[in-house]
């Protein structure tokens, strides 16, 4: 037996179903039984997580909470949530659904420190961006990120992204992006945005690469198949 995971996703959906994916790619199975049950929320309705807060309506906290309490319903045991930026919900979504949330964020920033860097280059949104900057200088570690007009051109390129194109145009300018970091420092860089992924591999940079979503992928079978324990509520 193993633990239900719920996986709150849709944020965006490729990026949500590149990580079932890895999700399923990284379980050891003989059968379809020995895979994880998955129970999924792919609900592209959350509101934008990088839009200013609506000003009358639910905002992408609330909805993040229903789904998560819906999940919680559902039987799920412990969540996940493939979206770097909606982790700044994650108390919220702890509390709404009484379940551990296995923490993104936490992992990315942990991998980068045992690669031996001092400088961190993360490619993310300005929201995911104050998350990293916190994990990071916890562990004593520097963020190096994109200059003003840079991330504004990398938050056009990632809404590209979402609307379908992987074009090689679209991989060569994330490429540059990436180059960006390196050129600034950077002895590691963290894909801290889902949709980066889809259009960058290790190949395209001269340091290592991690994947926030591959890294929480691996840590959902490993705590799913009890390997190692959840996190704390």
């Amino acid at each position: 037996m193993s633990l239900i995971l719920g996986v709150l996703g849709g944020m965006g959906p490729a990026a949500t179903l590149d990580f079932l994916g890895k999700l399923q790619a990284y379980t050891p199975a003989q059968r379809d039984q020995d895979h994880i049950r998955v129970l999924m929320d792919l609900n592209p309705q959350v509101p934008d997580r990088n839009a200013p807060s609506p000003g009358a309506g639910a905002g992408d906290g609330d909805v993040l909470a229903e789904m998560a309490g819906g999940l919680a319903g559902g039987g799920a045991e412990v969540l996940a949530m493939p979206c770097n930026t909606a982790h700044a919900h994650a108390d919220l979504i702890v509390r709404a659904s009484g379940l551990p949330l296995i923490d993104m964020i936490g992992g990315a920033a942990k991998a980068a420190a045992d690669t031996g860097a001092h400088r961190v280059g993360v490619l993310g949104t300005k929201g995911a961006l104050k998350l990293y900057r916190e994990y990071l200088a916890a562990r004593g570690l520097g963020l190096v990120t994109l200059g003003g007009e840079r991330q504004e051109a990398f938050m056009a390129l990632l809404y590209r992204i979402k609307g379908g194109d992987l074009s090689p145009r679209v991989r060569a300018e994330m490429a540059s992006m990436a180059g960006d970091l390196v050129a600034q420092g950077a002895e590691t860089l963290i894909a801290g945005c889902t949709e980066a992924p889809l259009v960058l591999s290790p190949d395209d940079v001269q340091v290592p690469l991690l994947d926030a979503g591959d890294l929480l992928a691996r840590r959902c079978v490993d705590i799913c198949l009890e390997l190692e324990p959840p996190p704390p509520i």
